[in-house]
């Protein structure tokens, strides 16, 4: 890349960066290659076994758990943008990620992330439809409407993806090369780019906080008409069933569009950089590994059909 001077100001235009990760001697960088390490490996186990389990029990093939099942394959995708990557770094003596490489991590990672939003936002809809209007629910939430809805949430996320990456990845990186921060994400990137980024965090807290505060609405929209509904209901068992399975989702929604905000979506989120290592360990790792746990664990009908599958198999095995 070319050298340019003005003034007393050099700027070198970089063609690799460093990810510098978390501070720390050997001992600390093997503890968290540890803890990154187990909790990537649950994560992949976790959602690839709703996954299986979604598409092999024909009586899960519904639409709430057809959009479990694009929630869990998200998840699966959204760490293994992340995790690899951070774990061949703690041992690494470079660190060094290509610029296109570097670009490539944070479009993946802004469309999942994203995508898993909308796709919470799209699963109260279902709810709502499922638990208000029961009678309309079968017309409303076909299989072309469902596929719509995800093919939706996926457009969605590329559309913030694509402008996210090339309004960041357009700014002048230099004198530094060195991103303060264990992937590629627009915070640190920000940090060291040379020329003016006014438009890019206006961009940040303007199309991060307009998905968070939409979906929120729908959420809670979606949710209000569903307490009602539940209010109204004289059966104890009903509304233990709608319990569960809200409650899980409501947990889901809960973690993810907490830490996104605390990320994303507030002034001052850009400076707090260590603050945001933690916190992106934990919407990036922790929370696509929490996912299959909580809808498995809270759900009976997973946990039925992971009982049927155990069964399937055991006798297979026993065959065999």
């Amino acid at each position: 890349m070319p050298l340019q001077s003005n003034g007393n100001l050099s700027k070198v235009y970089v063609q690799d960066f460093v990810l510098e990760g978390f501070a720390g001697g050997l001992e600390t960088q093997a503890l968290l290659f540890a803890v990154f390490l187990a909790l990537y490996m649950v994560t992949v186990l976790g959602n690839l076994l709703m996954i299986i389990v979604i598409t092999l029990d024909a009586q899960l093939h519904s639409p709430m758990y057809f959009f479990l099942k694009n929630l869990s394959f998200v998840d699966l995708c959204y760490s293994s943008v992340i995790a690899p990557n951070a774990l061949a770094n703690f041992f690494s003596s470079s660190k060094v990620i290509t610029f296109a490489g570097c670009a490539t991590q944070f479009f993946f990672l802004s469309l999942m992330a994203t995508t898993e939003g909308l796709l919470l936002g799209v699963m109260a809809y279902d709810r709502f439809m499922a638990i208000c209007s029961p009678l309309r629910y079968p017309s409303t939430m076909c299989q072309s409407a469902c596929t719509r809805l995800v093919l939706g949430a996926y457009c969605g996320g590329c559309f913030n993806s694509v402008v996210q990456t090339s309004f960041t990845f357009q700014l002048p990186f230099c004198s530094s090369n060195r991103i303060n921060h264990f992937f590629c994400d627009v915070p640190p990137l920000l940090q060291i780019a040379c020329g003016n980024t006014a438009i890019n965090e206006l961009l940040l807290f303007g199309i991060c906080g307009l998905l968070l505060v939409a979906v929120t609405i729908v959420i809670l929209i979606s949710y209000g008409y569903i307490t009602v509904t539940i209010l109204r209901m004289g059966s104890g068992a009903g509304r233990r069933k709608i319990f569960s399975t809200c409650g899980s989702h409501m947990t889901a929604v809960t973690l993810f569009f907490g830490t996104l905000f605390v990320m994303y979506a507030q002034p001052g989120a850009i400076e707090s950089m260590e603050q945001g290592k933690v916190v992106s360990v934990f919407y990036t790792l922790v929370i696509p590994m929490l996912n299959p746990l909580i809808y498995s664990l809270r759900n009976k009908d997973v946990k039925e059909a992971l009982r049927r599958l155990g069964q399937k198999h055991m006798a297979m095995w026993r065959m065999c």
